[in-house]
């Protein structure tokens, strides 16, 4: 009963020792790098979308990716988003998938001084795989670089330069690191001594935006086939209103059987015509300025009835051609309404 455990107690040792070699890595200083699930499928490519203007200066970008619901069974799209930085001087380091001996390990971003290793992977608007191009932080001030940062519009950022950057990199939106199709990609010097830095984890915006995420069932890629329809948003955990912004070849879901149901004044939608309408969606699932489009569209039926009273009035009656015409015919072009 002893030896047994013993050996239980030995094999506990031995996990958490696994589990601590794999966050750290080595010795390193207090830092936020999180290994998450372990999946055998590779996550899908990554979106095609436009970034959203700043909201405020003070806010830096950080990438959407994909993320994983055990509950669903699919990847999930966490769309990108402007944050507030938990203090001056510090930069968001993204999470990305790494192939790890079969399965896909998710290592979670963190917020510190310098940009670390985030796979590889190209996320755009600045983040091309290494380091960071959308901008800088001087004497407690963040610059923008307009040429990766949405500026345009928001006349309180003042602080803008423009600088593009050549990488010799393949251009590619694979979302992962090693692995059959994956980026090659190894971290560099720089990067693994600013792994090891003191990190921030992130900020309670980002850990609601993912949660915001991952209750919505229109960003699981078993439903948008790798096109979210909310690809990235101006603030966290805000799917709805301006600044939300949908992916590249998003696709509007299926109407729900509540929208077909009578309108108020006995109206009810043409069966041909509802499938298209774009208030089928839901109010999150769906960037609010496609929304107008429905209503104008079941307005040009509504008339319909009311129209039809007209016509007898508008063509001239047939009178007998005969004689003086009548006073009727000759004032009907001017007939009083």
């Amino acid at each position: 009963m002893s030896n047994r455990s013993n050996s239980f107690y030995s094999s506990i040792f031995c996990t958490a020792a696994l589990a601590c070699a794999l966050l750290l890595g080595s010795q390193a200083a207090p830092a936020f790098v999180s290994v998450g699930v372990s999946i055998n499928i590779a996550p899908p490519e990554l979106p095609v979308y436009e970034q959203p203007p700043v909201p405020a200066p003070g806010y830096l970008w950080t990438p959407g990716y994909w993320a994983w619901s055990p509950d669903a069974g699919s990847y999930y799209w966490v769309p990108g988003t402007w944050v507030e930085a938990p203090q001056p001087g510090y930069l968001w380091t993204p999470g990305y998938w790494g192939w790890n001996d079969g399965v896909y390990v998710w290592n979670g971003g963190y917020w510190g001084e310098h940009i670390g290793y985030y796979g590889g992977v190209n996320y755009g608007f600045g983040y091309g795989g290494v380091g960071f191009e959308g901008g800088y932080w001087d004497h407690g001030a963040y610059r923008y670089n307009g040429a990766y940062s949405n500026v345009r519009g928001n006349t309180q950022i003042t602080n803008v330069y423009t600088k593009t950057v050549i990488n010799n990199t393949t251009v590619n939106n694979v979302s992962f690191n090693g692995g059959p199709g994956g980026v090659q990609a190894k971290p560099t010097t720089e990067q693994l001594a600013a792994q090891h830095e003191q990190h921030l984890p992130p900020v309670a915006a980002q850990v609601q935006h993912e949660q915001t995420a991952s209750h919505n069932p229109a960003l699981l890629a078993s439903a948008n086939h790798g096109h979210p329809p909310i690809a990235a948003t101006a603030r966290p955990a805000v799917f709805t209103g301006a600044g939300v912004v949908a992916a590249h070849g998003a696709t509007v879901p299926a109407p729900h059987t509540a929208v077909v149901a009578p309108r108020p004044g006995g109206m009810t939608p043409h069966p041909a015509a509802t499938p298209a309408a774009p208030h089928a969606t839901t109010p999150a699932a769906t960037p609010p300025h496609e929304s107008p489009v429905a209503p104008a569209a079941r307005i040009e039926h509504a008339p319909a009835g009311g129209g039809a009273a007209a016509p007898p009035k508008a063509p001239p009656p047939k009178a007998p051609t005969s004689k003086a015409p009548p006073k009727e015919p000759r004032e009907e072009h001017g007939e009083p309404r």
